[in-house]
């Protein structure tokens, strides 16, 4: 680094690529090898915070109680520059980026290196940044002479950047340090909630506030609503990639991700710890250009405290590409499908395991209850059996009590007779959509009750089933497209 060499070093945000700050044809080199816009400024690294007043002029008096606080740590602080600090690592401006990290192992090697480090994140510009040193060689292996590798990173975003050359101070890009810590420090601080556009003018004050940054190979695109009609969403969007074979991506949480059937679904971390969200976001989506998948679908995350820093980087990350989730909730009528029988044994899970094995156009959870289950049991081995000679399988049913109370009014319930039908209506005022299968179909074929019949009486069942399954899928079918059907075509 002494004679302009590149090197990338672990710090506790993300690896860095480190080279003199003070040697303009070392900055020139860095750009290179990230193939980084010559005007995105570098932050500058220093292990001892004396060497703040060697590149940094008219310094801020609340910089002593922010520094006593945050650094060492995920903080970085824009100060004026002094003469000492070339043009070349500021990317043209008169302002410095200065940041200490934590990380013993960096703190080392900027003491060793003579005190002033410039380093971006040790990837690819652009790229997701890198949280391990394998990232760094698959993006910059033969580009730069040396990798430090320290092992996996623990914050896995980069700094906070707080613009000191203003007042109040003002976050240019969130990080682990958030805007309610620096207020109870020195009080409240402005946050810049901006976003320059890739054709703007204007210098970015900060790295990460100009160009598309951290974005993987497919194009990623944030689906936002609240939690259930996000999954609702990413669930169809997921489903409609599945029948046309596209390869695709779905970020969830560990409380998310048994909702999810279609595509490579990757666990993020846990909503209820937002730091292994932000320690694997980058990860994921590395591994997203691993598996080759053409489109990533994320949920959104919370923007108070850390959650702000992670949605910054997933709205970089997709350019800025958003999914109403209600614009896909507006376009089916039905999420659920129950069939309600009496004991939920036989005829309701027949008709339900039908459905599932139809050409839906829409995706829905479907299930089967009971209106009498007095303990939960397997379905009835008749019905299993019959099942089987259609290739499907009752296998992993369990009977279950109709939940009425617990109806939303996208679902739509589905009796097996009538006397069901009437006991929903006179016990549950509340669930809207309920109808006999035979009503909603236009069918009055009766469906037969095989209870204590042969092998044969439930494969009669299951042939009645069939047909009326059948017309239940071109009804589902014509609502996805906004169409009413035609029945006159049955008669």
């Amino acid at each position: 680094m002494k004679q302009g060499g590149l090197v990338a070093f672990p710090t506790e945000t993300v690896y860095g690529l480190g080279a003199n700050a003070l040697d303009e044809y070392a900055a020139r080199k860095t750009y290179a090898a990230k193939g980084r816009p010559s005007d995105n400024p570098l932050i500058v690294h220093i292990a001892d915070y004396e060497d703040l007043k060697k590149i940094a002029v008219n310094i801020p008096p609340e910089t002593d109680a922010l520094a006593a606080h945050f650094w060492p740590g995920p903080l970085t602080m824009i100060f004026e520059k002094s003469d000492l600090v070339p043009l070349g690592t500021t990317g043209g401006l008169d302002t410095v980026a200065v940041r200490m990290p934590s990380d013993p192992v960096a703190a080392e090697l900027i003491r060793a290196a003579g005190g002033f480090v410039s380093a971006p994140s040790a990837n690819t510009s652009g790229r997701p940044s890198p949280t391990t040193a394998e990232h760094v060689e698959n993006d910059l292996d033969g580009k730069i002479d040396m990798i430090l590798d320290s092992g996996a990173v623990d914050i896995g975003l980069e700094s906070t950047i707080l613009d000191m050359t203003v007042t109040p101070p003002m976050i240019l890009r969130p990080g682990a340090v958030t805007a309610d810590m620096f207020a109870e420090v020195i009080g409240p601080v402005d946050v810049d909630e901006t976003i320059l556009k890739p054709d703007s003018s204007q210098h970015p004050k900060a790295p990460g506030m100009k160009y598309r940054h951290y974005a993987p190979k497919a194009q990623l695109m944030i689906v936002e609503g609240d939690l259930r009609e996000e999954i609702f969403a990413i669930r169809q969007l997921a489903y409609e990639a599945h029948r046309r074979e596209k390869r695709i991506g779905l970020i969830a949480t560990t409380e998310t991700l048994p909702f999810y059937k279609y595509g490579i679904v990757k666990n993020i971390g846990s909503r209820e710890n937002e730091k292994t969200i932000a320690r694997n976001l980058y990860r994921v989506l590395r591994e997203f250009d691993e598996e080759d998948v053409e489109v990533i679908y994320s949920e959104s995350f919370a923007v108070q405290g850390i959650g702000k820093a992670i949605m910054n980087r997933l709205e970089k990350a997709a350019g800025h590409m958003r999914i109403p989730a209600s614009e896909i909730a507006a376009k089916q009528k039905y999420r659920r499908i129950i069939f309600v029988s009496g004991t939920d044994s036989a005829r309701g899970p027949m008709a339900a395991e039908l459905l599932r094995n139809q050409d839906l156009k829409q995706e829905y959870v479907i299930d089967s209850q009971g209106m009498v289950v007095l303990f939960p049991e397997p379905a009835n081995q008749k019905a299993e059996a019959i099942m089987k000679s259609f290739q499907m399988t009752l296998e992993k049913h369990i009977s279950q009590m109709f939940d009425g109370e617990n109806i939303m009014d996208d679902t739509l319930v589905l009796t097996i007779d009538e006397n069901q039908k009437r006991k929903i209506l006179t016990d549950y005022a509340q669930v809207k959509n309920v109808f006999t299968l035979n009503e909603f179909v236009q069918d009055d074929t009766e469906i037969p009750d095989p209870y204590g019949g042969p092998l044969a009486a439930y494969g009669e069942c299951c042939e009645v089933l069939k047909k009326l399954i059948e017309r239940l899928t071109d009804k589902l079918n014509l609502l996805a497209k906004g169409e009413e059907p035609q029945w006159e075509k049955y008669m």
